[in-house]
């Protein structure tokens, strides 16, 4: 699978041993920063870079890092299409791409270590979207909402 991967720099550390372990496990991964550790780099734009990536169709999934997970999935669930959740148990992490068509998965790099990382990342790659009638409604609600809003 091709991966787009982000991170500022409360992300950094885990994004780089997040990628080996991704290749390490047959992943083409897609490294959009950041390049080097810069404490005034900002979420905002890693999110927005990860989306626009699987926006684009450059990336079948998006994950990226900070340093609580909140903040790039606020920033990454502004990109129309996108649906960013943040994901630190593999339950949700393949419940919400089963169930939900979850497409970015956020992490806090300042909320779990490495192998729980490594855990939710791998529910996450493996899940499929599961087109069952209920689910596939739901989820053509949320694209709806995107689209017209509430007003």
């Amino acid at each position: 699978m091709i991966v787009a991967v982000g991170a500022d720099h409360a992300g950094f550390e885990l994004k780089g041993e997040m990628i080996s372990w991704m290749e390490s496990n047959g992943h083409q991964v897609k490294d959009l920063g950041a390049y080097e550790m810069d404490t005034d780099d900002d979420y905002p734009d890693f999110a927005a870079a990860v989306a626009g990536s699987v926006c684009a169709g450059e990336a079948e999934r998006g994950v990226v890092i900070c340093g609580s997970g909140v903040g790039a999935s606020i920033a990454a669930n502004k990109v129309k299409g996108i649906r960013a959740c943040l994901c630190h148990d593999t339950y949700t992490a393949h419940q919400g791409v089963e169930h939900d068509g979850m497409n970015v998965v956020c992490i806090g790099g300042r909320v779990i270590g490495i192998e729980t990382a490594k855990a939710v990342l791998e529910s996450f790659l493996g899940a499929s979207f599961m087109p069952e009638e209920r689910f596939q409604r739901r989820l053509d609600k949320i694209i709806q909402l995107e689209q017209n809003g509430l007003g």
